[in-house]
């Protein structure tokens, strides 16, 4: 018998037992002794099919976990432990939501959108896209990989100590002396900064074109070239303060008629010591070639070529930068962590409307919000290359 028969036959055994005493009872309630052990020889029926269908169920589940494979196949995705939904801008929806609108020229906005509307018009970027601008900035921007990044989210006060104590020696007895600290403040503001493209309509609508890649590359090497020349030559107003400016940028340690071995000598060691530590130079792709040619005085050339690809070359020991923003008749050497950029809130996208409408062509604008500045000037120290100054009288 099967464990259901079991089942229904231990059941119609428990209910014929039932009828059995109700039938037999007299009136008193109580069975005679005839039919008190008739009774008992029911229910010991009933034990025995209750016994055998455990007996039975055990073999079953025995018998189901011999049948299991030996190793179990994965047939579900898998999935990351901990891991937590991605929510407003940083969700699949947002970032999906700004692609649509792009290709539709922002005539299909989706509702998850709304989470990311920028105070001046426009829609924030998707995180991806921020991050992915970010990393295309520090790419593309030295400045961005040697300084200090800062996250703004109004006027930025930095404070800066002025005057330092001087410890100084006295006499058993004698009165303690007190200097004065007084401390200088650096304001990292927040300057705008914009790029727009023109894409035709046919690339717009051809899902096959890479829209997202091809933006973000675009205003990647926009905005980096910007920022870059701006870092490096700004001169503070209604962008950030360069660090070959005159007032704000580095100290100039020297001014030569040209590029010698001693005058590039002078330069590292025009840097306190604590600044050599993490110091680099940047220079102009113009002067490299000079800076190639100079030699110790053993007849060695100085210039030491990188052994990893893309790492910087050295001279003197310490990592060159080229820029094709840097001045040509100057290098700067110094540590830039000292030289800090001001981020003020995330990217935004913002159509063009009605601009191009006549030739077939939608625009796009790309904005950001942006400073920097060299809040110690003694940390970079400068070379200048050119007229040496008049002695004076």
């Amino acid at each position: 018998m099967t464990i259901n028969e079991l089942r229904e036959a231990r059941n119609k055994a428990w209910q014929g037992a039932k009828a059995f005493v109700e039938s037999k009872r007299d009136k008193d309630g109580l069975l005679s002794k005839e039919d008190a052990a008739a009774y008992d020889e029911m229910e010991k029926k009933i034990k025995d099919y209750s016994a055998e269908i455990e007996r039975m169920e055990q073999m079953e589940k025995i018998e189901n976990e011999l049948n299991k494979p030996v190793n179990t196949p994965i047939v579900t995705k898998p999935m990351t432990v901990n891991s937590k939904e991605k929510t407003g801008r940083a969700s699949d929806e947002y970032k999906a939501g700004m692609l649509m609108a792009l290709r539709t020229n922002f005539k299909q906005i989706s509702n998850v959108l709304q989470e990311g509307v920028d105070a001046d018009g426009g829609y924030l970027v998707p995180e991806e896209y921020d991050s992915r601008l970010i990393q295309t900035l520090e790419e593309e921007n030295i400045m961005r990989k040697l300084s200090t990044r800062i996250i703004t989210s109004g006027e930025h006060k930095i404070n800066i100590a002025a005057t330092k104590p001087a410890a100084a020696w006295i006499e058993e007895g004698a009165a303690l002396t007190f200097g004065d600290a007084t401390f200088g403040q650096i304001l990292l503001d927040a300057h705008k900064l914009h790029v727009a493209i023109k894409v035709t309509e046919e690339l717009l609508y051809d899902n096959a074109f890479g829209l997202e890649n091809y933006i973000i590359d675009q205003f990647g090497k926009a905005l980096a070239n910007a920022e870059e020349d701006a870092f490096l030559n700004g001169t503070g107003v209604g962008q950030p303060l360069g660090l070959f400016a005159d007032k704000g940028g580095g100290t100039v340690a020297n001014t030569v008629t040209a590029l010698t071995t001693d005058a590039a000598i002078g330069l590292v060691y025009a840097l306190k010591r604590p600044y050599r530590k993490n110091a680099s130079f940047i220079i102009n792709d113009q002067l490299i070639a000079q800076l190639r040619t100079l030699k110790d005085n053993n007849g060695t050339y100085m210039w030491q070529p990188a052994l990893t690809a893309g790492e910087p070359d050295k001279f003197l020991g310490y990592d060159v930068y080229t820029s094709q923003y840097a001045p040509s008749n100057a290098i700067a050497f110094g540590d830039y962590k000292y030289y800090n950029i001001g981020d003020r809130g995330t990217r935004s996208f913002k159509q063009l409307n009605e601009l191009f409408a006549g030739n077939g062509m939608i625009g796009y604008v790309a904005k950001e919000r942006v400073d920097g500045k060299l809040i110690l000037p003694e940390a970079v120290q400068i070379l200048k290359i050119g007229a040496a100054k008049a002695a004076k009288a």
